[in-house]
């Protein structure tokens, strides 16, 4: 009898109204093990999610993607208008950017919390995957951002954050008055303030793409490694 896994059969389906695919018997049907089905939401990449089959839907029940915008963003970092609102990220960035991704995580609101980072800077990359204890995922989104501006020692060079907290981005961006986490967020414009050219970027979370996946499964993989 052949391995179910040599088999590497998928099927379209959709979670939590976007489409995925699932991994399968060579039957079709879903490939369970520990009560949990192995998932990706593009088959070229190389992080895998496991989730309950029952919260896998038949394809036709994700939200289609909508139409990219034609619209042109500015550039200036504390207008709003510059941030992407769909899963398209611009081209248009420096040679030299340094590219980081960032997302924060916690089980539970508050809860145990994680925070992901991606660093991308031409052909090099680093990741950091970090428990941070009990706190809201607002905090854990500020936090990755924070520890993310810390361990950048160039601040020559132009940076561009891909974050999918409209939270963190509105408070570091607008001039926001922020109502709780004061400390953390004046703490994080204060590190802004030292770079030369630093803007953030508006993307979709859980929409395809594939470096802020990386950037969640660095926050989710801190969580579950703690609990262990």
């Amino acid at each position: 009898m052949n391995d179910p896994h040599q088999a590497d059969t998928w099927k379209r389906m959709s979670f939590k109204n976007n489409k995925v695919w699932a991994q399968t018997d060579s039957d079709g049907n879903l490939l369970v093990e520990k009560g949990m089905v192995l998932i990706k939401y593009n088959l070229k990449q190389d992080y895998e999610y496991r989730v309950k089959p029952e919260s896998l839907k038949p394809e036709d029940q994700a939200i289609p993607a909508k139409k990219k915008s034609t619209s042109q963003p500015s550039s200036s970092i504390h207008n709003a208008d510059k941030f992407l609102k769909n899963k398209v990220i611009k081209t248009d960035l420096p040679n030299n950017c340094i590219k980081i991704y960032t997302d924060g995580a916690s089980s539970g609101n508050p809860g145990p919390a994680g925070i992901g980072i991606l660093f991308i800077y031409g052909e090099n990359k680093k990741e950091i995957s970090r428990y941070i204890g009990k706190t809201t995922n607002n905090i854990a989104e500020l936090t990755a951002i924070k520890m993310a501006l810390e361990e950048l020692k160039r601040v020559d060079l132009p940076v561009r954050i891909f974050s999918d907290s409209s939270y963190s981005i509105g408070l570091l961006t607008k001039n926001w008055k922020p109502k709780k986490n004061q400390a953390l967020v004046f703490e994080i414009r204060a590190l802004m303030d030292k770079f030369c050219d630093l803007n953030f970027i508006k993307v979709k979370g859980h929409s395809g793409i594939k470096e802020n996946e990386v950037a969640d499964f660095l926050a989710t993989s801190a969580i579950k490694k703690d609990l262990l």
